[in-house]
């Protein structure tokens, strides 16, 4: 890892964030996806790590793994759905950074069966970021290193921009104001129901769409099969997929 260094003023900070993110190439035709595997990519360059990847979950535990840096990353997220421990998942519970620097000394007892397989993967920290606006969340961004080493304060910082633009592409990142922040009418709105929320998250997933579209394509399902939108939203946390219009 790079030598210590202080965080940098913080919107001067969201600014290389964003433009780091933004140099990297399209890759085609932008999606949802591809701009949060961009952003994955930026993390894994900028901080000096091994990968990155970033996780949808619900209150009832991980829905799965929507961007990574590469197919380790990729297998590492998808341990700890498999295993149901792990620092995504006390992340998204606690709504704090969970930062592991050394997983072998640190964590055997705390997530035992996610530990033992990590570290035969390879995985020598682990450092996992919550996605959420307040106690509504949306997943984790974790960032992987396959030596041992905290995190310095500027990686730290960087790291948590990450995650706040992670967060602000789940909801369209446009809606953002000049210094980063959302803006106070979308803060608002999203006083609803977390489980409603992570639904709009699998079917913004699902079907390619912003994270406002697919609370409309919700909303248009559940009134056309006159059911409650909760109701409905707990059947795609439970896997039930939303038709596309030219589907249903």
């Amino acid at each position: 890892m790079s030598a210590p260094a202080g965080p940098a003023e913080p919107g001067h900070l969201y600014a290389e964030v964003k433009a780091s993110i933004d140099g990297l190439p399209e890759g085609g035709r932008g999606t949802m996806a591809r701009s949060l595997e961009r952003l994955c990519h930026s993390a894994k360059l900028q901080l000096e790590l091994a990968g990155s990847a970033m996780n949808l979950m619900s209150a009832g535990g991980a829905d799965g793994v929507v961007a990574s840096t590469d197919a380790w990353s990729r297998e590492l997220a998808e341990l700890e759905f498999t295993v149901g421990e792990g620092p995504a998942i006390e992340a998204f519970t606690t709504r704090r950074p969970v930062l592991v620097p050394d997983l072998k000394a640190s964590s055997q007892d705390r997530w035992p069966g996610y530990t033992s397989a990590a570290l035969d993967a390879h995985l020598a920290a682990v450092f996992a970021f919550p996605l959420h606006i307040g106690a509504v969340g949306f997943g984790v961004l974790e960032l992987y290193a396959d030596e041992p080493g905290s995190l310095d304060p500027d990686q730290t910082a960087r790291a948590s921009t990450y995650a706040q633009i992670g967060t602000e592409t789940l909801l369209d990142g446009d809606s953002t104001t000049v210094d980063g922040h959302l803006v106070p009418s979308l803060a608002s709105a999203l006083d609803y129901r977390a489980e409603i929320a992570q639904a709009q998250g699998m079917v913004m997933v699902d079907l390619d769409v912003s994270l406002s579209e697919a609370l409309v394509r919700l909303r248009a399902h559940a009134f056309t099969h006159d059911e409650p939108l909760i109701s409905l939203a707990r059947r795609v946390i439970g896997g039930f997929v939303l038709p596309r219009p030219e589907d249903a």
